[in-house]
C-alpha cells in the first residue's frame, strides 16, 4: 500500500507513520530524515537542501522530488511506502503524479491549532543529553531538570509559540490545499487527532481499512 500522511506540524504524523510501518511492514519515508541522511553523506542534493534550510526557507520542489525519487527506487519500497512530510505543496503532488507514483490512500490527521500550540510549546529538551520531556504529558521529576543526567531543560526555538504559529501559517497556506487535491481523487481519509495517542492510532488504522 502506498500512503501519504498529511497533518500540521505536531499533529502526530511521524508517530502514526511508525505504527503503520510496523503493522504493514513498509518503510516510513520522512523528508526530514532523508534530507538529514543526504546531509550526513554530503550528497549534492543534500548540500543544496542545507543552503535553503540554513536560511529558514522551504526546500524547493525540484530538490525534494529528486530526493524522494532516489529513495522510492530502493528495494524496500517495492511492496509500498508511507510518505510523511511530502508532498508539501500541490506542485509537489503533481510532480509525484507525473513521476508515475501511484498513491492508494491519503490520511489527513486533523488537530486544532490551539491544541498543537499546547503540545509543541510544552516540549522541553535537555541541553546536555538531549532527553525529551513535556510539561503536561511527560514532565520531569523536578521542574526544569533532566531525570537522566540532571542537565538543564530548555525550549527549542522550533517550540516557541511564535515559531509554531508561523509554521502553522505556512502549513495552512501551502500544504492544506492538498486536502482538496486528494479529495477530488476519492483517496482522502480524515482522522480527528485525539488526546490519547492510542485512540488516534485506532482511528488511523480504521481509515486504512475503509
Amino acid at each position: 500500500m502506498n500512503l501519504i500522511l498529511l497533518g500540521a506540524p505536531g499533529a502526530g504524523k511521524g508517530t502514526q507513520a511508525e505504527i503503520i510501518c510496523n503493522k504493514l511492514g513498509i518503510p516510513a519515508i520522512s523528508t526530514g530524515n532523508i534530507i538529514r541522511e543526504a546531509l550526513k553523506n554530503q550528497t549534492p542534493l543534500g548540500l543544496q537542501a542545507k543552503s535553503y534550510m540554513d536560511s529558514g526557507d522551504l526546500v524547493p520542489d525540484t530538490i525534494i522530488i529528486g530526493i524522494i525519487k532516489e529513495r522510492l527506487a530502493q528495494d524496500d519500497c517495492k511492496e509500498g511506502f508511507i510518505l510523511d512530510g511530502v508532498p508539501r505543496t500541490v506542485p509537489q503532488a503533481e510532480a509525484l503524479d507525473e513521476m508515475g507514483v501511484v498513491i492508494d490512500k491519503v490520511i489527513d490527521i486533523e488537530v486544532a491549532d490551539a491544541d498543537i500550540i499546547k503540545r509543541l510549546s510544552g516540549r522541553r529538551v535537555c541541553e546536555s543529553c538531549g532527553s525529551s520531556y513535556h510539561v503536561h504529558y511527560n514532565p520531569p521529576v523536578n521542574e526544569g531538570v533532566c531525570n537522566a543526567c540532571g542537565g538543564k531543560l530548555i525550549t527549542r526555538k522550533d517550540d516557541q509559540p511564535e515559531t509554531i504559529r508561523e509554521r502553522l501559517n505556512v502549513y495552512h497556506t501551502q500544504t492544506e490545499p492538498l486536502k482538496d487535491y486528494y479529495a477530488k481523487t476519492g483517496k482522502l481519509k480524515i482522522v480527528q487527532g485525539q488526546e490519547e495517542l492510542s485512540e488516534t492510532t485506532k482511528l488511523t488504522l480504521a481509515a486504512l481499512e475503509a
